[in-house]
């Protein structure tokens, strides 16, 4: 477990990489670090209303990249992850998810039964426009934990919202599957020649960051 220090370190260490060594890629341990951890990422509820997808292969990831302007992350890092959320959300993703507790905890839906109905009238109370904001915000919490994760692996990250989303969509066939894009995020490792890794990050300070009452 790493102490404050070395997670503080981590944290300045990481930056939204630009240039990825082409040489190097994840581990099988690596990556199924960062799986777990995203599994592991809190959202409202629990429901984790996204899916990612993983993307490894170069052909699709040269479409990727003509697809986010030609940016050189897409084709150069090792893994893409993808954040989509469902483009209709309704109450039987939240049947699924209670169905999913029951056989996690061994106990039946009924004895959860109260907690299904406040999430079923959570998403019918929203419109589909709604809910896509929603598990957008999800899905970003995801993200989240990815980049720290990645962080305190000493695995480099960009998160990116620069791409076409439907382009992305049709590349990876999320029509089909229901989902649409949101964000994304190459990872892998720098490359030397990275001039962005040597820069001193920018934060506003803590008093102007932090409200304390």
């Amino acid at each position: 477990m790493e102490n404050n220090k070395e997670i503080i370190s981590a944290l300045n260490w990481r930056y939204a990489t630009k240039g990825f060594d082409t040489s190097k890629k994840l581990s099988e341990g690596q990556l199924n670090l960062l799986l777990d951890a995203v599994q592991l990422a809190p959202s409202s509820y629990g429901l984790q209303p996204y899916q990612i997808i993983v993307v490894t292969n170069q052909e699709i990831k040269e479409k990727l990249k003509a697809a986010a302007y030609g940016q050189p992350q897409l084709t150069d890092a090792s893994h893409v992850f993808v954040f989509a959320i469902n483009k209709n959300y309704t109450t039987q993703h939240v049947d699924d998810y209670a169905n999913n507790i029951a056989a996690t905890r061994n106990i039946e839906v009924s004895d959860i039964q109260g907690f299904v109905d406040t999430m079923k009238g959570t998403v019918e109370s929203r419109t589909q426009e709604e809910l896509a904001v929603w598990n957008a915000k999800q899905a970003y919490i995801a993200l989240g934990i990815l980049l720290e994760t990645a962080a305190l692996a000493e695995i480099d990250a960009c998160p990116m919202e620069g791409f076409n989303n439907a382009q992305f969509d049709e590349i990876l066939g999320l029509a089909d599957k229901n989902l649409t894009s949101v964000v994304i995020a190459p990872t892998g490792f720098r490359s030397a020649d990275d001039a962005y890794q040597h820069f001193a990050k920018v934060r506003k300070s803590k008093e102007d960051l932090f409200i304390h009452i």
